[in-house]
């Protein structure tokens, strides 16, 4: 199946944890961070990808007990500027808040540590 096509495929086969998040995502709601899912990125397809920030977060069931795979992936997409951040669902259904934390604290960074003089 063609990747575009395969794309469209799996957002309307998304699980439960990935339907949860991408409500929380979509439609810039997410602090104004735009989103998109189950987007093709080289030879991957991504759960979603803050692609200005360069962010990917994906949402791994347990057809991810693959290590080797996911990992040459993630070198694969970090070699091309990308950060990689995973959850697995049953973190992204229990502690939501949790997860949308660590999102929005990788996308935004900490105040800058304060310039001395001759900065």
């Amino acid at each position: 199946m063609h990747q575009r096509r395969f794309a469209k495929h799996l957002r309307t086969t998304m699980t439960e944890a990935e339907h949860r998040l991408w409500h929380h995502l979509r439609a810039h709601r997410f602090a104004g961070f735009k989103f998109r899912r189950q987007h093709p990125i080289g030879p991957y397809i991504v759960d979603f990808a803050a692609l200005r920030h360069r962010l990917i977060v994906e949402a791994d069931g347990g057809q991810h007990n693959e290590h080797a795979r996911d990992a040459r992936r993630d070198a694969w997409l970090a070699g091309r500027g990308f950060r990689v951040l995973r959850f697995w669902n049953h973190e992204v259904l229990q502690n939501t808040e949790l997860v949308l934390g660590e999102i929005l604290r990788i996308l935004s960074p900490g105040p800058s540590p304060p310039r001395g003089e001759g900065s």
